[in-house]
C-alpha cells in the first residue's frame, strides 16, 4: 500500500444546503474478477444468444444480476434446470468439482467464470489432497465460494473453521496437515486464525502468502484510511457481499463512529444525516461505480458537499476471458 493520497473536491455551496465532508475512498468498486465474470456473461449472451444460463449469482449484487436477466441471463442454483446443449457459466465464487462432472455429463456448454485468485485456492486444495494433507478452510460456512472449496476434495478431507474459538475447538489431528482461505474475509481477522492454526498446529503448511485477494486487501486498506473520525461511513453493496460486509466491520475498527451497507440510494435510511458532518464511503468489489454516483447525486441534493478522495492504491489488474470463449 503507498502512502494515502488526499484530493478534495467542493460542489457549489448552495442556500439552506448544510455542508459535508465525504471521504470517498479509492480503491472501491469492482475488481478484475468481477469485471471478468460480467464480461463472461456479455460474450456468452453475444456468442450463443439468449437464454444463457449462469450457475448461482454471477456476482453478488442485486443491480448487476437484474441487469444480466434483462439481457438474457437465467440464474439458477440447480443444473436440472439448464436444458441440453445450452450454455452455463460458473460464478466468480466456483463450484465445487461435482458440479463441473454434473454439467459435462449431461453435454451442458460450460463456461467457467470462476475468479482466478478462487481457482489459486482449488488448486492449492487439490494438491494438498493428493499429497494426503488434511485441509483446514478458513471462511464463512455456506457462502459458494466456500462450497466450492471445500469440494475441490472428497468429503470430510476439508475441515471448515469460521473463528477462533473454531480452531481452538479443533480436535487433535494426526497426520500431514495445511490451511488455506476464503478470498474476501478480512485482512486482519484472518491473520489471527492463521497464527491460531500454526499455534495448534505447528508444522501445518500453508501458502506463501495469504490467500486474501489483491482488491479485498486493498479495499480495506482504503476504508482503513478513509473512516478515522467519520461520523458515518457507508459502504454500497449487498448483503449477500461477503466482501462488502467486512468493509462495514473494517470502517468501524478503524475508528469511524457508525458504519452501515446500503444496497443503493433507495435502500438507505436518509434520516441517518442528521448531525452528520463527516461521511465515508466505498463499495464492495461487486458493486458498480454507477450506485457510488447516484449516492453522491443523492447526497449532494441534501447537503453542500467537500469530497475528500483518499487514495491508497492503484489498480490496474485485468483477467482474460475464458478459454472457452476466447477460443
Amino acid at each position: 500500500m503507498h502512502k494515502p493520497v488526499t484530493k478534495t473536491a467542493s460542489s457549489k455551496p448552495r442556500a439552506g444546503k448544510p455542508p459535508l465532508t465525504v471521504r470517498l475512498s479509492s480503491p472501491r468498486g469492482f475488481c478484475a474478477g468481477v469485471e471478468r465474470a460480467i464480461r463472461t456473461v456479455e460474450e456468452a449472451l453475444e456468442l450463443h444468444g439468449a437464454p444463457v444460463y449462469v450457475r448461482h449469482e454471477i456476482v453478488h449484487n442485486t443491480h448487476v444480476v437484474a441487469r444480466l436477466s434483462a439481457m438474457g441471463a437465467i440464474f439458477v442454483e440447480d443444473l436440472d434446470a439448464v436444458p441440453q446443449e445450452r450454455p452455463v457459466v460458473f460464478s466468480a465464487h466456483g463450484a465445487p468439482k461435482s458440479a463441473h462432472t454434473d454439467a459435462s455429463a449431461r453435454g451442458l456448454i460450460k463456461i467457467d467464470a470462476t475468479c482466478p485468485l478462487v481457482l489459486k485456492v482449488h488448486n492449492q486444495i487439490r494438491r494438498h489432497d493428493m499429497a494426503g494433507r488434511t485441509v483446514i478452510l478458513i471462511g464463512h460456512r455456506n457462502h459458494p465460494e466456500v462450497v466450492g472449496s471445500m469440494g475441490q476434495a472428497p468429503d470430510g478431507a476439508v475441515i471448515l473453521v469460521e473463528t477462533l474459538a473454531d480452531v481452538a475447538a479443533l480436535p487433535s489431528l494426526h497426520g500431514p496437515l495445511a490451511y488455506s482461505t476464503q478470498t474476501t474475509l478480512s485482512v486482519d481477522e484472518t491473520r489471527d486464525m492463521i497464527a491460531a492454526l500454526k499455534a495448534r498446529f505447528p508444522d501445518i503448511a500453508g501458502p506463501a502468502r495469504e490467500d486474501i485477494c489483491y482488491a479485498t486487501s486493498n479495499r480495506q486498506d482504503a476504508v482503513k484510511a478513509a473512516a478515522k473520525n467519520c461520523d458515518l461511513f457507508v459502504v454500497i453493496g449487498s448483503a449477500t457481499s461477503s466482501n462488502s460486509v467486512r468493509l462495514v466491520e473494517t470502517a468501524k475498527i478503524a475508528g469511524a463512529v457508525d458504519a452501515v451497507l446500503a444496497e443503493d440510494a433507495a435502500g438507505f435510511d436518509w434520516t441517518r444525516l442528521d448531525r452528520i458532518r463527516t461521511l465515508g464511503l466505498s463499495a464492495g468489489a461487486s458493486a458498480p461505480e454507477t450506485l457510488v454516483e447516484a449516492f453522491l447525486t443523492a447526497l449532494a441534493a441534501r447537503r453542500s458537499l467537500r469530497i475528500d478522495h483518499i487514495e491508497t492504491a492503484r489498480e490496474d489488474v485485468v483477467f482474460n476471458t475464458p478459454f472457452r470463449l476466447a477460443s
